[in-house]
């Protein structure tokens, strides 16, 4: 699975504080120091591949957001310390530089805003009666049924009657994450209830807001590292291929989280496909850990329902998938590994082939 590792670093303490000049050697003493580092070992010898860096350089040292792909969050962490407490240890100019701390934290700052930029707790179409229009339609779908039959199991509660309150809200729409029984996220029929329903509910804002992102790429005609203006979510993918994320990745990535969250919802969900999926699902879960909380509904067993989430969906899965650059981002972990054909590169392939507009 892929996380991003914030580690926090600090010069010694009895050095002055670093200046303008200063920081931004810093920043490419680390940058050209893992420039070599392709992977880390973590606990027991378990791999961990390094696919990105982002150097934050202060007064009193440095922030780095290092995405690392890891069989494991605490393999993450621990293999990711070590490798920069190595390349600090390795680096002369940073003789006597020191990790502080080596953690995945949750980046949801960005998923807040957006969140309490919408009128409730549904995902903001730009038109607010198209908004209400839309998610009201989508509420009654899911309260009554498509007359199949499919909710006769009564495997989620169904909510009949109008919601007063976003919890309840989101709650409704638990009856939509066709693809999970409530026992795969480990806990109380009610806490698996909030937390499949925050899941929809948070799809349904990350989609809405990748189209943006597209739409914002496509009005400046540039990429993420020359857009000028509000992006979203492409913004926080590793920056080092910044330059790469142009309009029609963006619009290959959009239909990577529309494939992966269909499945979700349409009961035909059977493994992810791709390092893409990968990133969406991370970006799923941080809005919807971003959701609980600006709505009060945070609390540990919530919390630990959506982790337990993450890990049923990478039950059985290689945790040393071979395909790492970026090229293969869209390339499908094996050949009976699903990826939308829109997005997908051919299975093997170590470049996307190119793309002809309307083709």
């Amino acid at each position: 699975m892929t996380y991003v590792v914030t580690v926090e670093i600090c010069i010694p303490d009895d050095a002055s504080d670093l200046d303008a000049l200063g920081r931004f050697g810093a920043a490419v003493l680390l940058e050209r120091g893992f420039g070599s580092v392709a992977g880390a070992e973590g606990p027991d010898g378990v791999e961990v591949d390094v696919l990105d860096v982002a150097v934050d350089p202060h007064a009193r040292g440095a922030e780095l957001s290092v995405t690392a792909l890891a069989p494991s969050l605490e393999a993450a962490e621990d293999a990711v310390g070590a490798v920069v407490q190595e390349v600090l240890d390795h680096t002369d100019l940073l003789t006597g530089w020191l990790v502080v701390s080596s953690e995945v934290r949750l980046h949801t700052d960005r998923a807040r805003e957006s969140l309490a930029a919408a009128d409730g707790p549904d995902a903001p179409p730009s038109d607010p009666a198209a908004r209400r229009a839309r998610h009201a339609a989508g509420r009654r779908e899911g309260r009554h049924g498509d007359g199949d039959g499919d909710d006769e199991d009564g495997v989620w509660s169904e909510v009949v009657e109008d919601a007063p309150d976003p919890e309840t809200e989101i709650r409704a729409m638990a009856a939509r994450l066709r693809s999970f029984e409530p026992a795969v996220f480990g806990t109380s029929p009610d806490t698996a209830e909030l937390a499949a329903g925050v899941l929809v509910h948070a799809a349904e804002v990350f989609i809405d807001e990748l189209y943006d992102d597209v739409q914002a790429l496509a009005d400046e005609d540039t990429d993420v590292a020359g857009c000028q203006g509000h992006l979203w979510h492409l913004d926080r993918l590793p920056a080092r291929h910044a330059a790469r994320y142009d309009e029609p990745f963006a619009r290959r990535f959009l239909v990577t989280a529309v494939a992966l969250t269909t499945r979700f919802t349409d009961g035909g969900f059977r493994r992810l496909g791709c390092l893409a999926e990968e990133l969406v699902l991370r970006f799923l879960l941080e809005q919807a850990r971003a959701a609980l909380e600006l709505y009060g509904l945070v609390d540990d067993d919530v919390l630990a329902a959506l982790d337990r989430f993450r890990a049923h969906l990478h039950e059985g899965a290689d945790p040393e998938p071979p395909l790492l650059g970026f090229g293969t981002w869209f390339t499908p972990f094996g050949e009976d590994h699903y990826v939308h054909p829109y997005a997908a590169d051919s299975f093997g392939d170590e470049e996307p082939a190119e793309r002809t507009e309307g083709a």
